[in-house]
């Protein structure tokens, strides 16, 4: 079966004052159709700057100057500006690091789903407003809420409200950076347990892209393990937490805190 995405050979340079500095090496991987691919490493090995890549999100001095990365079939990087911003949110869309960053805090959650929505459809206000209250009550908030401010959620509550609308225009891909940042732990599981029971519904592929393996290893298919801009191991979840094949991976779950341990 083709793969809903293809990335080969990425290189992702940044230009500094003492010249280019290579974020990513010459990445190769695929998602399937429906796949939970995780993604994990260190923080600054390079998971964001691929995250970006695959949505043509980089500006200077960020610049993707090898490779190819296909989506359904077609070529992100070869894409027109008019295409590009058609393309984004409808075939791929993203649920940043920080929920409150990505929220605009002196806008309410409906002109915010408006501005989106009006964006990429022919919706009408009202039809808007419908569109909206069925999306919040997808991801477990009341409706009522809708003409609420960011900052009257909690923590929880806001990121529940970024993975709205990231499925607001029924997105084939999903990207995750880090989803569950700053999150505790229990509002964590349930967020992600969602957000797998959305992805059974709707049908969509996740990139799941976290340092902490061992949460990854409860909701990936498969795992990519980068180190220094280098993806090092990409295997099955079972294999990459049983037989890890790269000594770093070994460290990584070395490095992960037991219950238990001294």
């Amino acid at each position: 079966m083709t793969p809903l995405v293809s990335v080969k050979g990425l290189q992702v340079d940044y230009l500094t004052g003492k010249g280019l500095f290579t974020a990513v090496k010459g990445v190769d991987f695929a998602i399937g159709q429906g796949e939970v691919m995780g993604l994990a490493g260190e923080s600054g090995c390079g998971k964001s700057t691929i995250a970006f890549s695959l949505m043509r999100l980089h500006r200077p001095p960020a610049i993707i100057s090898k490779g190819s990365i296909i989506v359904d079939g077609e070529d992100v990087l070869a894409m027109p500006p008019a295409r590009l911003e058609k393309w984004r949110w409808s075939t791929v869309s993203m649920v940043f690091q920080s929920a409150m960053n990505s929220l605009n805090p002196v806008l309410t959650l409906f002109e915010q789903f408006r501005d989106m929505l009006a964006r990429h459809t022919a919706m009408t206000k009202p039809e808007i407003r419908v569109r909206a209250e069925e999306l919040l009550r997808l991801v477990g908030i009341p409706a009522a809420r809708l003409d609420d401010y960011p900052h009257q959620l909690s923590g929880g509550m806001r990121q529940r409200v970024v993975l709205a609308m990231a499925l607001a225009l029924n997105p084939k891909l999903i990207i995750m950076d880090e989803p569950t940042t700053a999150l505790d732990v229990v509002v964590q599981r349930e967020i992600l347990q969602e957000i797998m029971v959305l992805k059974e519904r709707f049908g969509f592929s996740i990139l799941f892209i976290t340092h902490d393996l061992a949460l990854m290893s409860q909701f990936a298919d498969r795992i990519a393990v980068m180190l220094e801009g280098r993806i090092v191991e990409i295997a099955p979840t079972a294999d990459v937490v049983t037989n890890p094949a790269h000594d770093y991976t070994r460290r990584l779950w070395d490095a992960m805190p037991r219950l238990g341990a001294a």
